[in-house]
Parts: structure tokens; C-alpha cells; sequence
């Protein structure tokens, strides 16, 4: 299974031998597909797996259906290719996904917003935006993943507390990043991040985990400095003990 699908997803499968078809060309072993949203940068790389031999399991909040069929319509084009199984997400309730074996997966509503192609994105609703545990049954260890949060409520941190890796937005550096680097007029909270740097930011958020806790920042724009290794603000993240994500990291909890 794989969560979100990238605009680079055929990079990814290329990179991955894991990924690559092993029965005829049009096989994939992605056997399904979970979204936390209805962004573009989390579902447009399913248009690549259009080809495959069989419907596509995508696993998503009845929200975030809606918007994949309506104003970014990716699941409604993908009938006419491969086809959809559609699997809808209950939230705050723990579920088991057919292809994760011993793995006890929970999703849970975040503060943020759906794709500004929705007729909801000034208006969110409860599912729009998810992020999801990945409990290991056999250890009981917990993966935290959430790559959207506008917001770290006292459930979400009680959340984050109880895993022992958490990967979690890492959008933005600061507030006003995309107006200082000239590329938006919208800060971080307009467009359902929480910057890593202030009060009550994510750095602080992160810095108060236990420090066995693995911290890993994911979803990270390109107009974060902490892309450099050399910035200053990566020093300050390297100091607090915090990762940021790169291609093929594995992580074994």
C-alpha cells in the first residue's frame, strides 16, 4: 500500500524495484492507494497507475471522495481506464487494510483545507484534511503520519506522544515564507500549515517528544531554507534532533 500519490510517482515506482510490476507489464504490487486529502500534490499520481490490469483500491474521507469526483475529477477519469474500488474512511476509528497485514490503521480529522478547486475550501469540512497511525499489532509500536496540520490540537499531540515516529508537516519554515520569496501573496495558515518557526510552531511542537521519539518533517516546499543544508535554520532543526525527509528513507520501527 502506498499513502498519497505524487505527481513523481513513476520516479518513485522507477527507483523502487519493490513497486515495479512482477506479472506482465500492466501488473502493479501497490495494492492500494490511501489519501489524506484531495490535493493535487497527494492524487494526481494516480492518473500514472491508469494502465493498470485491474481497479485501482484508493481508500479516502467521504469529503475528499466528493472533491476527487467533482472538481478535480481523477477517480471519475480513472473509470474509464482501470477502474476504482472505492473504500471509504471512517475517522477516528481503527480499521484494517486488507494489504497491510498486522498493521491497525487509524485516521483522524486535522484542521486544514480541501484543494481550491472544492466548493468547500472556504468552508472545510471534517475529513477534508486526515492524518493516520500505523500500529504495528505484533509490537504495539506507532507510526504518526501527517503531512497537512494547520493546527496541533491536545488529541493530535497525545497522538503524536504515544508513537514512536511521527512524520508530520514540514510545508513551511515561517509564517509569511511564500510572500517573502515572492511566489504567493498567502501565508502558511491560509494554506493549512503550521510553520515550523514561532510560538507554538512545529519545531516547539516536536521539541516537547520524548527524545526517543523519531521526528521527521515530510511535505517540505521549495521555499523552505531548511532544503539547504547549510542554512541556518536546518543548524537549528539538526540541533533539536529533527529529520528532514528524503527519497528512499526507510524507516523501521
Amino acid at each position: 500500500m502506498i499513502c498519497n500519490a505524487s505527481p513523481d510517482l513513476h520516479r518513485q515506482i522507477s527507483a523502487n524495484s519493490i513497486l515495479q510490476p512482477r506479472v506482465g507489464a500492466r501488473h502493479t504490487p501497490i495494492a492500494a492507494v490511501l489519501l489524506v486529502d484531495g490535493q493535487i500534490d497527494h492524487s494526481i499520481g494516480l492518473l500514472l497507475l491508469r494502465e493498470n490490469s485491474t481497479p485501482l483500491d484508493v481508500w479516502t474521507t467521504l469529503p475528499v471522495h466528493e472533491d476527487l469526483t467533482s472538481g478535480l475529477p481523477i477517480l471519475s477519469v480513472l473509470e474509464h481506464y482501470c477502474g476504482i474500488q472505492w473504500h471509504p474512511l471512517a475517522l477516528d476509528v481503527t480499521l484494517q487494510i486488507p494489504s497491510l497485514a498486522n498493521i491497525e490503521v487509524k485516521v483522524i480529522p486535522v484542521n486544514g483545507k480541501p484543494g481550491p478547486y472544492s466548493r468547500y475550501r472556504n468552508a472545510p469540512r471534517q475529513g477534508d484534511n486526515v492524518a493516520v497511525t500505523f500500529r504495528d499489532m505484533r509490537t504495539g509500536r506507532q507510526a504518526f503520519y501527517a503531512p497537512g496540520l494547520a493546527a496541533v490540537t491536545p488529541g493530535i499531540r497525545g497522538l503524536m506522544q504515544e508513537s514512536q515516529c511521527v512524520l508530520v508537516d514540514g510545508t513551511f519554515w515561517s509564517e509569511d515564507e511564500m510572500i517573502e520569496a515572492g511566489v504567493s501573496s498567502k501565508r502558511a495558515s491560509e494554506l493549512g500549515h503550521l510553520p515550523q518557526s514561532g510560538v507554538g510552531g512545529m519545531l516547539a511542537v516536536l521539541e516537547d517528544l520524548s527524545a526517543d521519539t523519531r521526528r521527521i518533517l515530510i511535505h517540505i516546499n521549495n521555499t523552505n531554507p531548511i532544503l539547504n543544508d547549510d542554512s541556518s535554520e536546518r543548524a537549528t532543526l539538526d540541533a533539536a534532533g529533527v529529520e528532514v525527509a528524503l527519497d528512499g528513507m526507510e524507516i523501521q520501527l
